[in-house]
């Protein structure tokens, strides 16, 4: 037989070996219906990229998940129970710092929860891979896309406008039984956030501000979310909350991140006041908002007077910080709050 695509095991080798650890050839000769042999030479090719570990003797072999692991699942949307496949499918195969693991689930959970709910769609398939330096998390339905779901239910039609009000947090189309936290805290706890969805997409990176930015979207129906956590990482969910109140001890969702680059594209500057009434939209909610302009250059007075004379004043309760500004738009935005003291 020709030579086995590790591509095509990868995805349950990880499980295998676990269920597997003394006859992981004969196992791989059923699954593959190839000889002894070709499943020797495929364990050998696993060992050698880190897939498995081998202990023993060639002739009595035990075998261990190595450094890399994955495991991939298909589910029914229908009926799902979110906290299942979590810890049936995916938590025992995998080996990491207590830190990540619990921020893993709560990111598979918020994820996995949204596509049941939310979607429309009819099935999801969910990835979890672990590399020498980062778990690696990915989420994808079949469902309507969640900007066309956005559109439906806020007629927020532009996907930059509905990614602004979703980076903002607490947006949900059930406000009964959702609070709009989910998307929020999965991008905090994120070193890497990619979002695909209806021919749109956006990727959010800890390391640049965490600020949000469109990129190339993947060709494919639904909506599609990635997560990418260091296994070094310092950062913890109890953390991740708390820094969101106002008081950075307790568990309120008080403070938010607005990122105006969001309202920006090329040859369209900050400049109009209904640009600032959409940077406004919903801060009512919270205690504390910073106004990130990373990325942003230039601003016009209209939008900063609109901002932060006439919303401010009408928000007495909300403290608004500037931040990443601009050494002009800092000056800019410091006369017009000087006009309004």
């Amino acid at each position: 037989m020709s030579r086995i695509a590790l591509t095509a095991i990868t995805p349950w080798i990880t499980a295998a070996t676990l269920a597997h650890p003394h006859d992981l050839a004969v196992h791989l000769m059923q699954c593959l219906s190839i000889s002894r042999r070709t499943a020797v030479k495929t364990i050998a090719r696993l060992v050698e990229t880190q897939w498995i570990i081998q202990h023993g003797t060639p002739r009595r072999p035990h075998h261990v998940p190595g450094l890399l692991r994955q495991v991939v699942q298909r589910y029914p949307l229908a009926g799902l129970d979110e906290a299942l496949p979590w810890s049936r499918d995916f938590a025992p195969h995998f080996a990491l710092p207590a830190s990540v693991m619990r921020m893993a689930q709560h990111a598979f959970g918020e994820l996995l929860n949204n596509a049941i709910d939310h979607s429309g769609g009819s099935s999801v398939t969910v990835s979890v891979r672990q590399t020498p330096a980062h778990l690696q998390l990915l989420v994808s339905d079949d469902g309507c896309g969640l900007f066309d779901k956005i559109a439906q239910s806020f007629q927020i039609v532009d996907p930059a406008m509905a990614m602004l009000e979703l980076s903002k947090g607490k947006l949900t189309s059930d406000p009964e039984r959702h609070t709009g936290r989910g998307l929020f805290f999965t991008s905090r706890i994120a070193d890497v956030l990619d979002l695909h969805a209806n021919d749109s997409a956006f990727q959010h990176r800890a390391w640049q501000r965490h600020r949000w930015s469109r990129t190339t979207p993947a060709a494919r129906h639904g909506t599609s979310v990635f997560v990418a956590i260091a296994l070094d990482t310092n950062r913890t969910l109890d953390a991740v909350l708390r820094e969101h109140s106002r008081d950075g001890q307790g568990y309120a969702f008080e403070r938010t991140v607005v990122p105006l680059r969001l309202l920006t594209a090329p040859g369209c500057a900050l400049d109009s006041r209904a640009q600032a009434r959409h940077a406004a939209q919903r801060l009512h909610q919270f205690r504390h908002a910073q106004l990130d302009f990373s990325g942003v250059t230039d601003i016009g007075h209209g939008f900063a007077d609109e901002l932060f004379r006439v919303f401010a004043r009408n928000q007495p309760g909300l403290a608004l910080e500037p931040v990443n500004m601009a050494p002009n738009v800092r000056a800019l935005v410091d006369s017009v709050r000087a006009e309004a003291a």
